[in-house]
């Protein structure tokens, strides 16, 4: 598998100048930056969640987890748990399962960002495979994807 052309179209589309990398194959966001030579907190993973019933993305650095409580209240849900991945497989079919890009818009599934990914300059993520990274300036993602920022203490736990 290689990277989405939807995501490639988007970045030639609105001009978004972007670097691809090849690394060995990894598997968690930590690997996919330790394997890519990119600090763990300029890595975004994108987190897959249900929340009251809607699959969202949750975006935040590799060197972090995601806080259910915490996403819930800044969103104001009932309830946020972890997706499955019968529930969000079928959404990202030209994804490796578990690399799908940060990009939720092109998929239809809405993105909640942390607050620390949006104060930094540049990030790296996976690009629909196990092997290729994107590196992206963050100023570009946040004005192409729009995602909802929520401040650290509002989706991140303090372990990862």
């Amino acid at each position: 598998m290689s990277i989405p052309q939807k995501l490639v179209h988007l970045f030639e589309e609105r001009k978004i100048p972007f670097q691809t990398e090849t690394h060995p194959e990894a598997f968690t966001a930590q690997q996919v930056a330790q394997a890519s030579h990119v600090p763990g907190r300029a890595f975004a993973k994108s987190v897959i969640v249900n929340v009251d019933g809607a699959i969202w993305m949750a975006v935040v650095p590799a060197t972090e987890r995601v806080d259910l409580k915490r996403v819930q209240a800044c969103l104001g849900a009932k309830k946020a748990r972890l997706a499955s991945e019968a529930e969000f497989a079928p959404l990202f079919t030209d994804c490796d399962i578990g690399a799908m890009p940060i990009f939720g818009s092109l998929y239809n599934v809405p993105v909640l960002v942390s607050h620390e990914l949006a104060s930094i300059a540049e990030i790296a993520f996976t690009a629909g495979t196990h092997r290729e990274i994107v590196r992206i300036r963050v100023s570009d993602y946040l004005a192409a994807e729009q995602p909802r920022v929520c401040e650290r203490e509002a989706i991140l736990s303090g372990t990862p």
